[in-house]
C-alpha cells in the first residue's frame, strides 16, 4: 500500500446541486429500465429483425468497454513499463473500468431479449466456441472479476484497524480484520499476475468486439467494413484510455475542487500521439489499399460521420495531443482529449448502426426515446455511484482534497 498511502476518501457534501440533478436522471432512467424488463423490447426500442443492434450495443456496450481501457492501459503503464510517476491516476482509473465494465454487463443484459439467461455463458454446457460473441462475453466476465480482485486492496486499506460493528456484531470486528490483512498481504504478492491478465483480456475483447462486422461485408459502409476491424477496435481503444484518465481527471479537480496535477497529466499526453498515431496509420492505410477513399466524397451518413469523427474528433486532436504549449495547458488538454473520446464515441455507434444498412431494411433505424433515456440513466448511475466510492473509500490522493482548485 506504501505506492498510494496519500490516497484518502473525499470529504465534500455528497448531494450538491449536480449531485441532485444527476440522481433525478438516473432514477428517470432506470425506470425506464424497469419497464423494458417488464414489457420487452419491442415497447421500449426501436429495433428489429434488420437492425438487432442499436444504441444499446453501440454505447452502452462498445463505447462503454472502449472508454473503459483506461484502467489496463494505465495499468500496464505503471507496473509493467514501470513509469511509478503516474501512480496517483492508478486507482481512479481503476474504479472507472470497474465502473464501466459492471455497466456494460447490466448494458447488455437491457438488450437481450431474454434478459434473465444472461449468466449461461458461465456454464460449460452453454459454451460456443465458434461465437465471437462468446470470446468477448468470457473475457468480460473474467476481467471484471480481475478488477474487483484489484480493487480489493483499497477496500482493506479503508477498513483495516477500522472494523467497529455495533452490538452483538462486535464479535466479528477482529476475524474481519484478520481477514482483510490477510487479504490485502496475500494480494499484494500476486498482484502482478492480476495486472498481466487485465491487459491480456483486454486486448482479447478489445480487438473481437471489431470482429462483429467482419461478416457483413454488404451491410456495412466501405469506410466502416474492413478485415482489419478488430485492430481498429484494439488500437483506438488503448489510444483512448490516457484521453479518458486525463477528463476525469480534470472533471474530479473542478468537482472536488482540488489541485490539477497536471505535472502528472502532461507527461501522460506525451504518450497519447504514438498510440493514437498507430490507428490512424492503419486506418488510413487500410483505406488506401482497398480503395475505400472514393467514398469519402459521396455524401451519404456514413461518409460525413466518417469526415466528423475520423476527421474532427481523431486527426484533429492527434495534432493537438503533438503540441507542448497544448500539452502544458489545461484548457486544451481537456479540449484535446473530450474530441478524441467523443470520436470513439461517435465511431462506435456509426459503425454498430449508422453506416450499417441491411438489403432489406424498410426504414433506418432511429433509437426511441425510451433507448436514449435509458442510456443516460446508465450514464448517471456511473457517476452516482462513482462520487459514492471516492466518497468511502481512499481512490483519490489525500492532498487533492487540502488545496484550492486552481
Amino acid at each position: 500500500m506504501s505506492d498510494h498511502d496519500a490516497s484518502a476518501p473525499v470529504t465534500t457534501k455528497f448531494f450538491s446541486t449536480g449531485m441532485k440533478v444527476i440522481t433525478a436522471v438516473m432514477v428517470t432512467g432506470l425506470g425506464v429500465g424497469l419497464y423494458r424488463m417488464l414489457f420487452g423490447l419491442e415497447a421500449t426500442t426501436n429495433l428489429d429483425n434488420q437492425y438487432a443492434l442499436g444504441l444499446w450495443i453501440g454505447v452502452d456496450v462498445a463505447t462503454g468497454v472502449a472508454l473503459a481501457a483506461g484502467g489496463f492501459t494505465t495499468g500496464a503503464l505503471v507496473y509493467i513499463f514501470n513509469r511509478h510517476h503516474f501512480h496517483a491516476i492508478i486507482r481512479p482509473a481503476l474504479l472507472t473500468a470497474m465502473l464501466g465494465y459492471t455497466f456494460v454487463g447490466i448494458g447488455l443484459m437491457f438488450d437481450l431479449g431474454r434478459w434473465y439467461n444472461i449468466w449461461h455463458p458461465a456454464l460449460p454446457m452453454m459454451w460456443q466456441g465458434n461465437s465471437v460473441l462468446f470470446e468477448v462475453g468470457m473475457c468480460v466476465m473474467i476481467y471484471l472479476n480481475v478488477l474487483y480482485l484489484e480493487f480489493i486492496p483499497i477496500v482493506c486499506e479503508r477498513f483495516i484497524g477500522r472494523v467497529n460493528l455495533p452490538g452483538i456484531l462486535a464479535r466479528l470486528n477482529d476475524p474481519i480484520d484478520i481477514a482483510l490483512r490477510f487479504a490485502d498481504y496475500t494480494l499484494e504478492k500476486i498482484m502482478f499476475l492480476f495486472i498481466i491478465a487485465g491487459v491480456v483480456l483486454s486486448c482479447l475483447h478489445q480487438s473481437s468486439l471489431g470482429t462483429l462486422m467482419v461478416i457483413a461485408p454488404y451491410k456495412l459502409h466501405p469506410l466502416y467494413w474492413s478485415l482489419l476491424s478488430p485492430l481498429f477496435f484494439l488500437t483506438s481503444a488503448i489510444a483512448v484510455g490516457f484521453p479518458m484518465v486525463i477528463f476525469e481527471s480534470m472533471i474530479s479537480s473542478r468537482a472536488f475542487k482540488h489541485d490539477l496535477k497536471m505535472h502528472i497529466l502532461t507527461p501522460l499526453a506525451r504518450y497519447i500521439p504514438w498510440l493514437l498515431g498507430v490507428y490512424i496509420a492503419l486506418k488510413i492505410g487500410d483505406m488506401l489499399y482497398r480503395g475505400s477513399y472514393v467514398y469519402l466524397f459521396e455524401g451519404s451518413a456514413a461518409s460525413i460521420m466518417f469526415w466528423i469523427e475520423f476527421g474532427g474528433c481523431t486527426l484533429v486532436p492527434f495534432f493537438m495531443f503533438m503540441s507542448p504549449e497544448i500539452r502544458s495547458s489545461a484548457r486544451g488538454l481537456f479540449l484535446a482529449a473530450t474530441l478524441y473520446i467523443i470520436g470513439i464515441c461517435l465511431n462506435r455507434c456509426t459503425v454498430f448502426f449508422i453506416a450499417f444498412k441491411p438489403v432489406y431494411a424498410e426504414q433506418a433505424y432511429v433509437p426511441s426515446l425510451a433507448e436514449c433515456a435509458l442510456t443516460i440513466g446508465l450514464i448517471a448511475t456511473i457517476f452516482f455511484i462513482s462520487r459514492l466510492f471516492v466518497t468511502v473509500f481512499p481512490v483519490l490522493p489525500a492532498e487533492d482534497h487540502e488545496t484550492e482548485h486552481l
